[in-house]
């Protein structure tokens, strides 16, 4: 079995050892490279966001609130909690005559706090912890939006078993060519439904994604990759990758060590698990990924430092590196 592993160093010594399973397949579904286990039990977590999306195209609800391409990107994003990012979520909200009191996600600490590069945010200042700064504080207005489309109630638009999330499950079901029986249902950290599904799975979702002539595909793919800042944001890999080859991938992390991608060139679909559930991890797993399937030009050099990840103590100065090691199996 090929074996990818997320080796960390603290001086020249290695200190700890993340094993990854990665899987590529394209949109017909055979595989096309591998590392660990190809079926390992997934929760897409928030790399579950562009299939939440969907519905808003496919059931009329762009096109009812007249929601932008910059408001659809947010609503498949895990966002930096930037201002720019807070302002459009508060227009889509006004859009459909909802207030941050309707969001039924928490607070919590910014994204760029813990998932970005320091050198990219140094400046940020950090938003009052509210509902509306949560980083899926986009998916929930399009959650909120498709409720209110349908006239279902906005009370509860998060909970198992209301409309919304039984719609979103079934699209999920439907990316990864699964019956909706066989998609597992938890609850996720903002509070909604999230879904696990075998691995290669996942990278088929993603593949199909990126080939489908499906308009509610297309929209998202364009919306996701026409605003990669919106995405994530400032120092963060989903922003940086799409904003690097605009048009080519498509990227979108997942809490857990959790990555999804596609090459959207090429009709492939990626899906990364950390096993241990690292995020930085997953971070260099993907750009160790795309450089094994020739991303031209090679993405550990046009994204070098999420290829080798320094570590820094507290004064700043740097005590080690996150490197990846290890290689795909290619059919």
């Amino acid at each position: 079995m090929a074996t990818l592993r997320i080796e960390s160093f603290r001086g020249s010594h290695m200190e700890s050892v993340h094993a990854v399973s990665a899987v590529v397949v394209d949109a017909a579904g055979p595989l096309v490279a591998h590392a660990g286990d190809t079926a390992f039990p997934t929760f897409l977590r928030s790399a579950a966001k562009p299939f939440q999306a969907l519905p808003l195209v496919q059931d009329g609800v762009v096109d009812r609130f007249h929601l932008t391409t910059a408001e659809l990107a947010l609503c498949c994003a895990s966002h930096n909690s930037e201002s720019g990012h807070i302002a459009g979520v508060r227009r889509l909200l006004e859009k459909i005559g909802c207030r941050e009191a309707d969001l039924a996600c928490g607070p919590h600490r910014p994204l760029w706090r813990d998932m970005a590069l320091a050198s990219r945010v140094a400046d940020l200042t950090e938003a009052p912890r509210t509902s509306i700064a949560s980083n899926c504080s986009g998916k929930h207005a399009g959650m909120l939006a498709l409720a209110r489309h349908h006239g279902w109630p906005t009370a509860g638009y998060h909970a198992d078993g209301h409309p919304v999330q039984e719609r979103c499950h079934q699209e999920v079901a439907r990316w990864a060519s699964l019956p909706p029986g066989a998609v597992g249902v938890a609850v996720d950290g903002c509070g909604v439904n999230c879904f696990s599904i075998p691995l290669d799975r996942m990278a088929l979702a993603f593949a199909r994604l990126a080939t489908s002539e499906e308009p509610a595909a297309r929209a998202v793919v364009q919306a996701m990759t026409n605003h990669p800042g919106l995405v994530a944001g400032r120092g963060r890999l989903c922003t940086e990758l799409m904003a690097a080859y605009p048009g080519r991938v498509l990227a979108k992390v997942g809490a857990e060590g959790v990555y999804g991608a596609a090459l959207l060139e090429q009709g492939l679909g990626i899906a990364i698990k950390v096993e241990d559930g690292d995020s930085w991890a997953s971070a260099v797993a993907l750009i160790a990924v795309l450089d094994a399937l020739k991303l031209d030009p090679s993405p550990r050099s046009t994204l070098s430092d999420f290829a080798e990840l320094p570590i820094r103590n507290t004064r700043g100065e740097t005590t080690g590196a996150i490197r990846a090691t290890g290689s795909l199996t290619f059919k």
